[in-house]
């Protein structure tokens, strides 16, 4: 509905740029040729440009009003995955050596001093 709205918005916007341009700086409308009468003549031309000039703005400022009031209403909350941080990674625990006596886990002895641990080859 919003999308549909939105082309026939342009389309308006459009148009109106059109019957805007057409007039005569004056106001004169298409004015050459023509009868005397009838919608060509420079007066009918006038009068008709004059009239469409109003009627789409009249209809491009509502529509501009109702595509506002849609989109405030709008209700699509997404959330952008790529800039969401990632976890903390929490240091490994110290392994659990086994008690042979018994066969129960007990937790290894942390070493005495802040030296590095050398890994196990």
């Amino acid at each position: 509905m919003f999308t549909f709205l939105l082309v026939i918005h342009a389309i308006i916007a459009a148009a109106l740029v059109a019957v805007i341009l057409m007039q005569k700086s004056e106001g004169g409308g298409l004015g050459t040729g023509g009868s005397p009468s009838g919608l060509m003549s420079a007066r009918g031309a006038a009068d008709f440009l004059t009239r469409s000039t109003a009627v789409l703005a009249s209809v491009f400022v509502a529509l501009s009003i109702v595509l506002a009031v849609l989109a405030a209403n709008r209700q699509t909350v997404t959330i952008d995955p790529t800039l969401a941080r990632k976890p903390a990674v929490a240091a490994p625990a110290a392994p659990l050596a086994v008690d042979q006596q018994n066969g129960t886990a007990i937790q290894a002895p942390a070493p005495a001093s802040n030296e590095a641990v050398p890994l196990a080859q």
